[in-house]
């Protein structure tokens, strides 16, 4: 009888184990984080400059803990705010997404739309995402992605829709370029553009496709801010993130690394973002983030 529970006794602790695991990753995708990297990209002399990168919010209006966190960033003062698309998760979002950025939308601000500002979420298999760069996009309903636009530039924000422009910030002059969200391959790159007196150019994607970061680094983009992969959004503590949903390597997921294209190299950061397919509200070894970027001239 003994020898016979062995291995009933062994299914439960996988069970268990399995629902331990369920529970942390529930409570991890509420764990909000604020990571801080410091970028040697401006010219000599020059002021430091702080931007804060949001990403993948995904919020329903009913998420008021994270709507709550975002909008407690403003005490961070930051010179610039940077959103990289996936705000919405919901068609009546759009008033809790701008109540979020609260007085994060007075400061200086840079936008991109993602593939989760134009369709809702729908249930999906997972493991799709093991599929090549996540496989064939599955788009729900219709999301006023308009309205979402409207809010952030009826608050002096820039689009970068397919867009290049320019902004004061501090006593800097920034120039970018933007792209729609290359995962439904809404991307448009922008005729080409002298930068002009800019002290730094900022390339800015949803996702980070290669095809976009090389042509962002070719152009001559001396950094390059981008979102969507979640970090990989389920992770092993020793090999980091299993899929990044697009075809940028799986060491990239998250944080600052490098890029190289046309005999150039450019730091890129990739947010692990704040949220996650109301689906699937999940994360592990994946905390969900916003991140601060201290911009200084090289040491």
């Amino acid at each position: 009888m003994l020898l016979s529970s062995r291995p009933a006794l062994g299914a439960l602790g996988v069970v268990g184990a399995g629902v331990a695991g369920l529970g942390y990753a529930l409570l991890e995708a509420r764990a909000f984080t604020l990571r801080r990297f410091t970028l040697p990209v401006l010219p000599a002399g020059a002021r430091p400059l702080r931007v804060l990168h949001v990403s993948d919010l995904h919020l329903v209006p009913r998420q008021r803990r994270k709507a709550g966190w975002l909008n407690g960033l403003a005490k961070l003062e930051p010179d610039l705010v940077v959103s990289t698309g996936d705000n919405l998760a919901a068609t009546d979002a759009v008033p809790a997404v701008l109540d979020a950025y609260g007085a994060l939308l007075d400061r200086p601000g840079v936008f991109v739309l993602g593939s989760n500002d134009y369709w809702g979420p729908r249930p999906k298999n997972p493991a799709r995402y093991f599929l090549p760069h996540g496989g064939r996009p599955i788009t729900g309903v219709r999301l006023p992605a308009h309205e979402l636009v409207a809010g952030f530039t009826g608050a002096g924000w820039l689009d970068l829709t397919n867009a290049r422009g320019t902004l004061d910030v501090g006593d800097a002059r920034l120039a970018f370029v933007g792209v729609d969200d290359p995962h439904l391959r809404y991307d448009r790159y922008p005729p080409a553009a002298a930068a002009g007196d800019a002290d730094l150019v900022v390339g800015v994607t949803h996702a980070p496709y290669r095809r976009v970061l090389d042509a962002m680094t070719a152009d001559g983009a001396q950094v390059v801010l981008a979102g969507h992969t979640h970090g990989g959004q389920l992770c092993l503590p020793v090999a980091g993130a299993l899929v990044t949903n697009c075809d940028l390597p799986r060491r990239q997921a998250r944080g600052v690394s490098s890029w190289q294209a046309a005999g150039r190299t450019v730091p890129l950061h990739v947010s692990a973002g704040l949220g996650t397919n109301p689906y699937t509200p999940v994360r592990f070894a994946c905390r969900p983030e916003a991140t601060l970027l201290t911009l200084t001239p090289p040491a």
